[in-house]
């Protein structure tokens, strides 16, 4: 999954813009999951640029819910 830079999420609908909050969410969850299993992630940075990539896109959410 590629990671969204402000003016790449900016551009998306709403539709997809949540669409890809899930998919974010899910390979996140998934990285955490080999973590507390003990295993380590094959990219241990992808986490972190998941976590901010889902913060961006839930504040271009509620920016644009105010809007």
């Amino acid at each position: 999954m590629a990671i969204f830079r402000a003016r790449d999420v900016r551009q998306l609908s709403d539709v997809e813009l949540s669409e890809q909050v899930g998919k974010l969410q899910i390979e996140l969850i998934q990285h955490y999951g080999k973590v507390s299993a003990g295993g380590a992630t094959e990219n241990p940075g992808r986490i972190r640029e998941l976590r901010r990539t889902i913060a961006r896109m839930k504040t271009e959410e509620s920016a644009r819910s105010r809007a």
